[in-house]
């Protein structure tokens, strides 16, 4: 099962993964569990940065360096609305959560 979400994201297709190591480190960063926050995206009571942090360390376990990645969510995440930004964060855990083809079929229902 795979659990890599492909999205155009700044200016191409980006593979977005969320290791262990990087939900460990998303936990930490958001002060929350993956399931708290997986329920707070979907729910839409999440807060402003978590949609940014789960970007970017999605674009990290995609295989983009951290610069690279941190470059490319404050152009095109940060101060953006957040009705383009929130459908990306929510792919990407659902990817986490369901495999990549439950969410593709959750998205296309």
């Amino acid at each position: 099962m795979s659990i890599t979400a492909t999205a155009f994201f700044g200016d191409k297709e980006r593979p977005f993964t969320l290791t262990d190591e990087l939900v460990m480190e998303l936990e930490t960063i958001t002060g929350t569990g993956i399931g708290t926050l997986f329920q707070r995206l979907v729910g839409q009571s999440f807060k402003l940065a978590d949609l940014s942090e789960v970007i970017r360390l999605g674009l990290i376990g995609g295989g983009t360096n951290p610069e690279e990645a941190a470059r490319l969510v404050n152009s095109y995440a940060r101060n953006r609305p957040i009705a383009e930004v929130r459908p990306l964060a929510t792919a990407i855990l659902a990817c986490r959560w369901l495999g990549t083809e439950a969410a593709l079929k959750a998205e296309e229902e």
